[in-house]
């Protein structure tokens, strides 16, 4: 039997929906046909706002939820064909509230898993991260679905994170293979875009740098000339999420990652072209222990197994994305 479940028509809740991602995969979904979907969150780091542009579509629906108790998200997936789970504690928060973090990304999982199957999902995306490669000085060159994870050099909450995320992996393969739950892991390299937020360290960068500039200031980097950083637009991960619900394929963990990587003082450079600035950016030697953003050096997140697997390529660039996102952020400024 096949895996395809076909977005015109299909049902879908969106675990963390009021997301950067969350936000952006409700509207291509509406966009694309979907009979309903209903964002779920406990709106404890987004707020409803982010949904406003969506709230005059009778097909959406907004439920507060918490993926910690089990019975509140069974009752709120009744009648759901398809999952996206996103809900998770980012490294900013797990280093804040590291037992916090690991209740809600490896239970709050598991209950998403077993509500999924208890009310009879046809499909589950799972939303997990580059960090299963690890962080720290080993973390180089082409990252493939195979590579490794390391944590010699991260600090805790990173390694924590990324931990929990490989954890999350291992809780849907189990589910596919002891109650034929049909799974799809999509690993995003850093989103950015339209609604960014600022909870995890590599997107609180983009906001920090925003916030720099339009008050005259330099942004800066923390860490070496040479880091890397592999950004990927939110439109483009909507569509592979949507995508990954009518691929035929089930059972399999795919990176999602942006055309290219850059260096970060380039990320800068552009960001600063995008916001109309001549200021140059800042290298800022990295603290002792190399703090959250301490992610190794250079290196490319590879998502030819997406292309084979859902068809899906990335098709907004750098530039055009940080343009964007600039337009955005001055957007909501006014």
């Amino acid at each position: 039997m096949t895996a395809a479940l076909q977005v015109e028509g299909s049902r879908f809740a969106i675990v963390g929906g009021a997301s950067l991602v969350g936000t952006a995969t409700a509207e291509l979904l509406l966009a694309r046909g979907a009979a309903e979907v209903r964002v779920l969150d406990n709106f404890a780091f987004a707020a409803e706002d982010g949904l406003a542009h969506l709230r005059g579509d009778p097909r959406l629906r907004v439920e507060r939820c918490d993926v910690r108790y089990l019975p509140e998200l069974q009752r709120a997936l009744e009648g759901i064909d398809g999952v996206l789970h996103l809900a998770a504690l980012m490294t900013i928060s797990m280093h804040q509230n590291p037992w916090l973090g690991i209740d809600v990304n490896v239970r709050g999982t598991q209950n998403m898993l077993e509500a999924a199957r208890v009310t009879g999902a046809r499909k589950v995306v799972f939303a997990s991260s580059n960090a299963v490669y690890g962080y720290g000085p080993q973390v180089a060159g082409d990252l493939v679905e195979t590579t490794p994870f390391h944590a010699a050099g991260a600090s805790p909450a990173s390694a924590l994170y990324g931990a929990s995320k490989i954890i999350g992996e291992q809780l849907c393969r189990d589910a596919v293979r002891r109650h034929g739950l049909r799974c799809v892991t999509l690993r995003y390299s850093t989103v950015y875009g339209e609604r960014q937020h600022g909870r995890a360290a590599n997107s609180a960068f983009l906001v920090e740098a925003l916030e720099r500039i339009d008050k005259g200031q330099r942004p800066r980097h923390v860490g070496s000339a040479t880091e890397t950083r592999h950004y990927v637009y939110v439109g483009d991960v909507a569509r592979a999420n949507a995508l990954a619900f009518e691929a035929p394929s089930a059972d399999v963990a795919v990176n999602i990652s942006g055309p290219a990587p850059a260096p970060m003082l380039e990320v800068l450079k552009l960001l600063l072209a995008a916001a109309g600035s001549d200021l140059e950016p800042e290298l800022v030697p990295p603290p002792e222990g190399g703090g959250l953003l301490a992610v190794g050096g250079s290196f490319t997140i590879d998502h030819r197994q997406a292309a084979e697997v859902l068809g899906w390529r990335p098709e907004v660039d750098l530039p055009e994305g940080l343009r964007r996102l600039v337009a955005w952020h001055r957007a909501r400024s006014r």
